[in-house]
């Protein structure tokens, strides 16, 4: 398989990022476990939140590198679909690629405003570098948790809409993403 795109599928690269990115959103999601801060913040708890918080990390490095990517490789040519298709289709990859910064900017800014570090397991602590502003902190934790629900939500739609495409409209939409050969 080629690593740039051709006019009707992804390239090699381009999936990596994208079942990377799938990969890492939703393990941070299944690591994740609310509460009130005593209990994220818990050195019960300090495994888990660490195993979170790299994953946080990893989606917000693969975005960057996946966006750069992006403007050196040209995505494959749209497939022929009514106009709102096409328009929901950008405003929902567009929406995605939002949501992949702002649930893991949300979470470091939040944690540093509550004067929390944010862990990795390969480079450790990182911060706090924010002056503390602890209600700030919370507050921002909090929309950090809804978007981290909106986004599995939407990733759900994402999701349907490609094996809608494969089962009912019988297009290559789905086949352009998965790894292998296409039919």
């Amino acid at each position: 398989m080629p690593a740039l795109s051709t006019p009707v599928r992804y390239g090699a690269v381009a999936q990596v990022f994208h079942w990377l990115t799938v990969l890492f959103v939703a393990a941070a999601y299944l690591t994740a476990e609310g509460g009130p801060e005593s209990r994220v913040y818990s050195t019960q708890r300090a495994a888990d939140l660490a195993l979170h918080e790299t994953f946080g990390l990893l989606v917000l490095v693969v975005l960057v590198v996946r966006l750069i990517w992006r403007a050196v490789d040209r995505p494959p040519e749209e497939v022929p679909m009514p106009g709102w298709m096409i328009h929901a289709s950008r405003i929902t990859h567009w929406l995605l690629y939002l949501l992949l910064f702002l649930v893991p900017a949300t979470a470091i800014v939040g944690a540093w405003w509550e004067g929390h570090p944010v862990t990795s397991l390969w480079i450790g602590e990182i911060g706090p570098y924010l002056a503390t502003s602890h209600d700030l902190g919370v507050s921002i934790t909090e929309f950090h948790r809804t978007l981290g629900d909106v986004i599995v939500y939407l990733a759900g739609v994402h999701a349907a809409a490609a094996l809608y495409h494969h089962f009912f409209l019988r297009d290559r939409v789905l086949t352009s993403m998965l790894p292998g050969r296409q039919a």
